[in-house]
């Protein structure tokens, strides 16, 4: 009989290929070892006088060292033998979980390694060995943020999108947007859609094919963090989560023609009033076609140089509910109320008695869409001037994904 010698560990350097060696039946990872073979029968090399049997096997990873490139996968490879499990965890971070191959000689992260993050691995082999190594990914040279909407835990009405905009430009489009997962509780159609912001910058948005149903439950996971958007956009450092419900089916019926509005519930009318929208024949004239509520905002000050229209007028206004971002509102108008279910004579907003606004103010919620028709209107609300993305055919919209 020869006796195994006991294995003498040498850590393996920081991001530099690990060895294994089996020792008397068992391996260990991330160290590399000697040892003789186990017992012999008479008549074996042992006894000829041969070399002692040996075995050695090398783990490695393609990522090393103090300032490896992130964006890309962590692979852990082992030369001979099967993983059995591999753990990568990061400091300050997310660890990162994976597969194992189906030869069981390499796991492969589900994601990227993020930027400036250092992380720890400690893998195991199906012979009871274990080892660990690891490597810190260079810091970004520059940071992507970005603005959500709607707000987490919020109700929010039918037409509501999901709106991603964000601090720098996006180059690589399909790769941010595959990192945007959408459910619902109730299996909603929908598609991204890739558009220019009313600010200028790019903004990505997520509608379904049709009004969301009443009650139904929404989550995004931006799981961006380690995703490079390109050139000139920089690195997204973190990830990203938002819920929100569908309220009550409410559509606002806007008739420029008639010069009325109506608030509709699970189809059923339950306000009809007399208003006055924009001068038709000009820049004052109201937008037709979709356009969602983006906020109620209560009492504000307008003031017509803000929107292009010079020294018109100077207001504290009621009941404000801001519909597009070039400055379009449904809100009281009392000053206007000789025009009410007359004529169109604002400066672009839909106008209404102090009542009626204050009614529709407390009975709308965010999300709600005003259906905007008829003839005095200088042109349909845009994709990127609030939520105008109800204005796009279906098959024009799905046009617009990076995937």
């Amino acid at each position: 009989m020869i006796a195994a010698r006991r294995p003498v560990r040498r850590t393996a350097p920081l991001g530099r290929p690990a060895r294994l060696t089996l020792v008397a039946g068992s391996a260990a990872l991330g160290v590399m070892l000697t040892a003789c073979s186990g017992a012999a029968a008479s008549g074996s090399e042992s006894d000829k006088g041969g070399a002692a049997a040996s075995s050695e096997a090398r783990i490695s990873v393609n990522l090393r060292g103090g300032q490896a490139t992130p964006g890309t996968p962590v692979k852990v490879t082992l030369d001979t033998g099967k993983l059995k499990t591999v753990a990568v965890s990061a400091d300050g971070g997310e660890a990162l979980t994976g597969r194992i191959s189906a030869d069981g000689r390499t796991w492969t992260s589900d994601r990227v390694a993020a930027p400036g993050t250092t992380y720890g691995i400690e893998a195991k082999n199906t012979e009871g060995g274990s080892g660990k190594a690891g490597f810190t990914t260079a810091a970004a040279d520059k940071v992507n943020k970005l603005t959500l909407a709607p707000g987490k835990n919020t109700t929010v009405g039918i037409a509501q999108p999901l709106s991603v905009v964000f601090d720098n430009p996006v180059k690589d489009r399909a790769a941010v947007e595959k990192a945007l997962k959408v459910s619902t509780s109730n299996n909603t159609e929908g598609s991204w859609g890739w558009l220019q912001d009313y600010s200028g910058k790019d903004r990505v948005d997520w509608r379904p094919k049709e009004y969301w149903k009443s009650g139904t439950k929404v989550t995004l996971d931006a799981d961006l963090n380690g995703i490079d958007s390109g050139r000139s956009g920089g690195w997204f450092v973190r990830d990203y989560r938002t819920t929100f419900t569908i309220g009550a089916e409410q559509v606002v019926k806007v008739d420029l023609d008639r010069h009325r509005l109506a608030l509709k519930r699970d189809g059923k009318t339950v306000m009809d009033v007399p208003m006055s929208a924009g001068t038709p024949g000009g820049e004052k004239a109201s937008w037709r076609g979709t356009a969602v509520l983006m906020s109620k905002e209560g009492t504000i000050n307008m003031r017509s140089e803000t929107v292009g229209l010079g020294d018109a007028y100077d207001k504290m206004v009621d009941s404000s509910m801001r519909l597009t971002w070039s400055g379009m509102y449904a809100h009281a108008a009392p000053w206007n109320a000789a025009y009410f279910g007359v004529a169109n004579h604002s400066s672009g907003c839909v106008g209404m008695s102090d009542a009626d606004a204050g009614a529709l103010y407390g009975q709308v919620r965010v999300g709600d869409p005003f259906e905007i028709t008829g003839a005095d209107a200088k042109g349909t609300v845009a994709e990127g001037n609030g939520y105008g993305a109800w204005n796009v055919s279906w098959a024009d919209w799905r046009a617009k994904s990076a995937l």
